[in-house]
C-alpha cells in the first residue's frame, strides 16, 4: 500500500493533467486526444536519479557513441578485457536501475555495459521506439562486441527479443518484467492517461499506416515465434506486478517452451530488480550454472 502511495506522488505533473483531460478529450476532441496518445507512447518521462544510483554511476567509465543525430551515453564497469553482460533498462528507466546488480556480475568476473537508451536517461533524444533501440543494439555491439549475456527489464526485454527475431546474435537472456501481449501494454498506457480502448483501436491503426506493420508485430510475443536461431531465455515475473500482468510471462514460455520461468511475489514492477534471490538466479544462469 505504501509503495502504491508513494507510486502515485511520483507522477509528474504534466501526466496528471493529461490524466485529468484525456477523457474529455476523447469525447470532444478525439483527433487531439489521438496526438496525446501517440506522444505518451512515443515519448518517455524522465525522472530524476536516485543519489544511490548517482554512487553507482560513479564507479563506471563513461562511454558514449552517435546514434543518427542523438549521442548515446552509457557506462561500463569491471575490467573492460573481461566478457560483459549487457544490461538494458525499461520505459522511462536507466541503466543504474540495475544498481544492485553491477557489484554482484563484477565480483563474478564479468564487466558490465549499460547504455542509457535513446530519449533515457543521459542520452540525447525526445522519442524513440523499438525500431531504434534495436539499431542502438548493433551500435553497442559494434563498440563492445557480443555480449556473454543480456539482461533486460520491462520495455527493453520486448525491444531486445525484437532485435533477436531481426537477426542480432543473443546468447542467453533474461527478461525481468518485459511485457509480451500487444494489448496488455496499450492497456497499460491507457491506464496512464485514463484513456478508453477507443484510443487503442485508433492508435493500432496508425502503427499499420506508419509502419506497414501490426502493433502486435513488435511485441515480444510475436517476436519470440519468429527467432531465426534458438536462444538461452529466462523469463523473470512478479505475480504481483501492476504494470506487466504474470500472464505476460505465462504467455510468453508457452509461446517458447525452451525458456525457464522464474515466479516471485510481492515485488511487484520496479523492486524487483533489488531482490537478492532474482539477481543471483540471473547471473547463474548467464554463468550456466
Amino acid at each position: 500500500m505504501k509503495g502504491d502511495k508513494k507510486k502515485k506522488n511520483n507522477v509528474p505533473w504534466l501526466l496528471r493533467i493529461v490524466r485529468a483531460a484525456f477523457p474529455v478529450l476523447e469525447k470532444v476532441a478525439p483527433f487531439l486526444a489521438d496526438r496525446i496518445f501517440r506522444l505518451v507512447f512515443y515519448v518517455p518521462l524522465r525522472y530524476p536519479t536516485p543519489e544511490r544510483e548517482q554512487d553507482v554511476a560513479r564507479e563506471g567509465v563513461e562511454f558514449s557513441f552517435q546514434l543518427g543525430d542523438k549521442t548515446i551515453r552509457g557506462r561500463q564497469w569491471g575490467r573492460p578485457q573481461d566478457p560483459y553482460v549487457l544490461l538494458v533498462h525499461g520505459w522511462a528507466g536507466r541503466a543504474t536501475q540495475f544498481r544492485k546488480f553491477i557489484p554482484e556480475l563484477v565480483a563474478q568476473g564479468f564487466s558490465v555495459v549499460g547504455p542509457d537508451g535513446p530519449a533515457h536517461g543521459r542520452s540525447d533524444g525526445r522519442a524513440t521506439s523499438i525500431p531504434e533501440f534495436h539499431q542502438m543494439f548493433l551500435a553497442v555491439y559494434e563498440k563492445f562486441g557480443e555480449p556473454a549475456g543480456i539482461i533486460t527489464h520491462s520495455f527493453g526485454g520486448a525491444a531486445m527479443l525484437y532485435a533477436a527475431m531481426n537477426g542480432l546474435p543473443v546468447r542467453k537472456l533474461v527478461n525481468i518484467a518485459s511485457p509480451s501481449i500487444g494489448d496488455e501494454i496499450l492497456k497499460t498506457f491507457l491506464r496512464a492517461i485514463n484513456g478508453s480502448w477507443s484510443s487503442a483501436e485508433r492508435f493500432k491503426k496508425f502503427v499499420i499506416r506508419k509502419t506497414g506493420k501490426t502493433f502486435d508485430e513488435f511485441t515480444a510475443l510475436y517476436a519470440v515465434r519468429h527467432l531465426p536461431k534458438p536462444i538461452d531465455l529466462l523469463v523473470i515475473n512478479d505475480e504481483d506486478d501492476t504494470d506487466v500482468v504474470f500472464r505476460s510471462a505465462e504467455e510468453l514460455v508457452k509461446a517458447y517452451p525452451a525458456a525457464r520461468l522464474y515466479r516471485t511475489k510481492g515485488l511487484g514492477h520496479n523492486r524487483i530488480l533489488k531482490d537478492e534471490e532474482v539477481i543471483q538466479r540471473a547471473i547463474s544462469f548467464i554463468r550456466g550454472v
